[in-house]
């Protein structure tokens, strides 16, 4: 089970105790809140941290390479100025 998913039981669970009137059937309860919080949460199609951290690196990373080429490329154009 993924990281977020674990914390969808989680919150489910601290839902279901924290409403005092659904305490006559908190399992059948608990279950129906996590099948709609999963739902929710799959349609954002949401990464974790570390996935976007990751992300984030590449894609400095791939900034840096793009503005170190671009200079080579300006150095090489103004040196074959015709």
């Amino acid at each position: 089970m993924s990281e977020w998913k674990q914390k969808l039981d989680e919150l489910a669970k601290k839902v279901t105790e924290s409403l005092p009137t659904l305490s006559a059937i908190p399992e059948e309860c608990e279950k129906n809140i996590k099948v709609l919080l999963h739902a929710a949460f799959e349609k954002m199609d949401l990464v974790t941290r570390e996935e976007f951290e990751a992300q984030q690196a590449v894609l400095a990373k791939t900034r840096e390479k793009l503005t170190q080429l671009e200079m080579e490329l300006q150095a090489f154009l103004d040196k074959h100025k015709t």
